[in-house]
């Protein structure tokens, strides 16, 4: 198993970059392609919902968002290729060898243009969202719930990561979330040189931390099982964990009960979302 389409949504927030040189890290790892998504909006999606507009008024909305999006896009474009030519990737179609990158136009709302562009990718690459500036939260719903595909949210930093899934802890509780995730995200673990699987005790669901460990070195894959305490939030503690295991990389189900009940009244997932330093595998 090994992971060759890498998928990064992009729109102009800002915060592509960080993603990308995330992205190359792990393209130049594993010879992998990174497909760039530009969402561009559509007249359509931005007219006011359920409210009656003028036929001259939709027709001046949709010229102003085809200008402003065709800007967008060409400045974007310029960037792409300046990065990748800095990260050390050529421009290039997917299965041409080696990390290569390519540019991709598609217009619509972002939860549509991932269901139809993310859900065959090995993995798709966002940025963390910033929930003071109210940035990035959907497009992170909407890789999670609309692709069945393991989405790594990439935490601010300057440049990029020297490591990335060399050092991986798998955050455990026997979930069917928590089993997604290690299968969608093995090929990350049969790569890394070392694995720590964390366990606050409460694996109810089903298999143990013990019984994942078993199963993982049957792969060959020697791992380190710490079960800790939980002294705050499970999801507070775990990212604690993962810093003192000295991962790069933290691997979990996410929202096992519902993405709107962790959402308004806190939860494990959401808790490892708003305070992560270190990049994470999330699986639903």
């Amino acid at each position: 198993m090994t992971i060759r389409t890498i998928t990064l949504p992009v729109r102009g927030d800002g915060k592509g970059n960080n993603v990308l040189a995330h992205a190359a890290v792990l393209a130049k790892r594993f010879g992998a392609h990174v497909t760039v998504l530009h969402c561009r909006p559509r007249p359509a999606d931005l007219l006011p919902y359920g409210v009656p507009v003028p036929g001259f008024m939709r027709e001046q909305i949709a010229a102003s968002a085809s200008k402003l999006a065709d800007e967008e896009e060409q400045t974007l474009k310029t960037e792409f290729r300046d990065l990748i030519a800095e990260m050390g990737l050529t421009e290039g179609v997917a299965g041409s060898g080696g990390a290569t990158a390519s540019w991709q136009e598609a217009a619509g709302r972002q939860i549509d243009v991932l269901k139809h562009h993310g859900r065959l990718a090995d993995i798709i690459m966002v940025p963390k969202p910033d929930r003071d500036r109210n940035l990035g939260a959907n497009t992170l719903r909407s890789a999670l719930f609309a692709s069945g595909r393991p989405v790594l949210m990439c935490p601010p930093r300057d440049g990029k990561p020297e490591t990335l899934g060399e050092r991986i802890a798998i955050g455990w509780n026997g979930s069917v979330e928590a089993s997604r995730a290690v299968a969608l995200a093995m090929p990350l673990i049969e790569g890394a040189k070392h694995v720590t699987v964390l366990t606050a005790g409460e694996e109810v669901h089903g298999a143990t931390a013990e019984d994942l460990i078993t199963n993982l070195a049957l792969r060959g894959i020697d791992c380190k099982l710490v079960r800790f305490a939980v002294r705050g939030s499970v999801g507070s503690d775990l990212l604690e964990q993962a810093k003192s295991a000295g991962a790069d990389m933290l691997v979990m189900g996410a929202y096992g009960d519902s993405h709107e009940r962790e959402t308004v009244f806190g939860g494990n997932t959401q808790a490892v979302v708003d305070h992560a330093t270190l990049p994470v595998v999330l699986v639903h």
